[in-house]
């Protein structure tokens, strides 16, 4: 049987901490060009925080190469950490879906993410046509 990469769910819980905050210090930027002489400035943005980000931290952290394993519990040895996955999983889409509503994520591609597309009902009618058939 191979070791747990992640000792407990609390250390799972630790390295998520972690990885939000490491996003929260590396905002990406976006460049804006602001006043009559068009001055550069550089805008910090906020970076939606995701399982798959996580993730790609673990990895590149050269922790785990992904949480597959962990998730899916497949041989009933990561039960215990099924709480913290879901309080991550969780946590990741509370912050996306404030983020969207307050307009700071684009709406649309965080609603996706999310799975809360909206779904549009079209009624079809059938008309009777102008000319009958000869």
């Amino acid at each position: 049987m191979k070791p747990k990469l992640i000792e407990t769910p609390e250390k799972l819980w630790e390295l998520f901490t972690k990885y939000v905050e490491k996003e929260r210090n590396n905002p990406l930027f976006k460049r804006e060009y602001v006043g009559k002489d068009g001055e550069p400035v550089d805008t910090p943005l906020q970076v939606p925080i995701t399982f798959e980000g996580f993730e790609c931290y673990l990895a590149d952290e050269g922790i785990i190469q992904d949480l597959g394993d962990y998730s899916k519990n497949d041989d009933k040895r990561y039960t215990n950490y099924a709480p913290i996955i879901t309080r991550i999983r969780q946590n990741c889409f509370v912050q996306n879906f404030k983020g969207a509503s307050v307009g700071l994520f684009n709406a649309n591609i965080i609603a996706k993410k999310l799975g809360l597309a909206a779904v549009q009902e079209v009624n079809v009618k059938t008309e009777q046509p102008m000319f009958g058939k000869e």
